[in-house]
């Protein structure tokens, strides 16, 4: 198993009265790309403004390649890159000029940071548009260009905070393949996204968020078999919920069954052929089904269950 390269213990933070992360604990291990799932709100893009040291933490500990975030800030910043979700790019020159800016605050110079420069718009598929203005380039085009800002320096940690937000298909497909390459050369990246099926695609682990909390934390495989077979809610009468709950509970491949609210929520091993049994068990008690919904297994539904809300609510 390779080593921890990032070690969270307990982070906390406010903003007055307002708790934005409530004890935060994980780990990455080096090379993973690590995600952050949740709703606009959950707490993902202040957990990664901290380990990014653009925010302090009120409370916990973080270490970074083998650096403490607050005592050695300066040395964590050398070793991680971080692309936030706005555009960090000035549009009026162009995209070679913006790397330099970027290049020289890292302490690049000369013909070692036109080399880097090079490498990185090839690398991000902007070699041909070097010279161009960067207002003069799509919105995908310049979220690559934002990617490349965070790579100029060889990082060994990249932060990526929601970055195919308002890119077109074909320039999120091209920033997934990107991730990927980088994740094979061993780069560790954190990944924050509300896109589940960003997270399925790329990610090792991933940690569920919601209001400042992570509420399950795995691999996308092992989130995905909470589930077990799926969830089943079915909507019924508040007489018929209270007369049909011991029998649905008994109902063979049945693991839960609880009231939320004018619904049942009925957890299964196989929500096919339990569906077809609370139908049957419906028509033979003359019960009307007022609303049918079925969970099938996947990140999404995950969170659902975990939290009553959607992804993006």
């Amino acid at each position: 198993m390779p080593p921890a390269i990032i070690e969270v213990n307990g982070l906390v933070k406010k903003y007055g009265d307002r708790v934005a992360v409530r004890g935060v604990t994980f780990t990455i291990l080096e090379g993973d790309i690590f995600g952050l799932l949740g709703p606009n709100g959950a707490g993902k893009t202040t957990t990664i403004g901290i380990l990014a040291t653009l925010l302090t933490l009120d409370e916990g500990r973080v270490t970074i390649s083998g650096y403490d975030l607050v005592r050695e800030a300066n040395r964590v910043k050398q070793v991680i890159g971080f692309v936030p979700q706005e555009l960090a790019l000035y549009p009026t020159i162009s995209a070679q000029d913006n790397l330099a800016f970027f290049g020289r605050i890292y302490g690049l110079r000369g013909a070692a940071l036109k080399k880097r420069i090079d490498e990185v718009l090839v690398l991000v598929g902007l070699g041909d548009r070097a010279g161009d203005a960067v207002q003069t380039f799509s919105g995908g085009m310049k979220r690559r260009l934002n990617i490349a800002a965070g790579l100029i320096h060889q990082p060994r940690v990249l932060f990526l905070d929601e970055p195919t937000v308002g890119v077109d298909p074909q320039s999120r497909n091209f920033i997934f393949e990107h991730i990927e390459r980088l994740k094979a050369e061993g780069m560790t990246i954190i990944y924050t996204t509300h896109y589940m099926e960003e997270a399925e695609r790329l990610c090792n682990r991933v940690a569920i968020m919601d209001e400042g909390c992570i509420l399950a934390l795995d691999t996308p495989q092992g989130l995905v078999s909470l589930l077990g077979g799926g969830v089943i809610y079915i909507g019924l009468s508040s007489e018929a919920i209270r007369a049909l709950l011991p029998s649905i509970q008994a109902l063979p491949g049945v693991g839960a069954a609880s009231i939320q609210g004018s619904r049942l929520k009925i957890e299964t091993k196989d929500a096919r052929p339990t569906l077809l049994k609370l139908i049957e068990l419906c028509n033979t008690r003359n019960t009307p089904v007022l609303s049918l919904e079925i969970l099938e297994p996947n990140l999404e539904s995950v969170f659902l269950h975990l939290t009553g809300k959607r992804l993006r609510n």
